[in-house]
């Protein structure tokens, strides 16, 4: 158990940019539908408060920031580059989230760099994580 992270690709576009679960798993089903796993991250929570609070800032509803989908924005992208490279993600805890160590910092600025790539290429890029 633990908290699980990870960002996606894909050509489909949503029709929000938060709480888009169900159409993630629509275009799953269809055969253009591809989406592509672009990183992965176990208890990272750290990144995971900043995608809360940017899940809440894009209108998401929620009482829970748990299997919310939120997308993310090249604009999105290069604040959390900024925020990372100036130390200044949320300190967040919670049940089995682990610890934000450090060890992420360049494995989170490859991830920025290709995802900013893939939206340049036409792709959503996404965030969606579970605990």
């Amino acid at each position: 158990m633990g908290l699980d992270q990870w960002a996606y690709k894909t050509k489909n576009k949503f029709s929000r940019p938060v709480d888009f679960h169900d159409e993630v798993n629509q275009a799953q089903e269809k055969e253009d539908g591809e989406i592509v796993e672009i990183m992965y991250w176990r208890k990272h929570p750290n990144l995971h408060g900043w995608m809360e609070q940017l899940y809440f800032s894009k209108g998401g509803e929620a009482d829970s920031f748990n299997c919310r989908p939120v997308e993310l924005t090249r604009e999105d992208l290069n604040e959390l580059a900024s925020d990372i490279i100036d130390g200044k993600l949320p300190s967040t805890s919670g049940f089995f989230f682990g610890e934000s160590d450090g060890t992420e910092f360049d494995g989170d600025l490859r991830f920025i760099k290709e995802a900013i790539q893939s939206i340049d290429e036409g792709y959503t890029v996404f965030y969606d994580s579970w605990w």
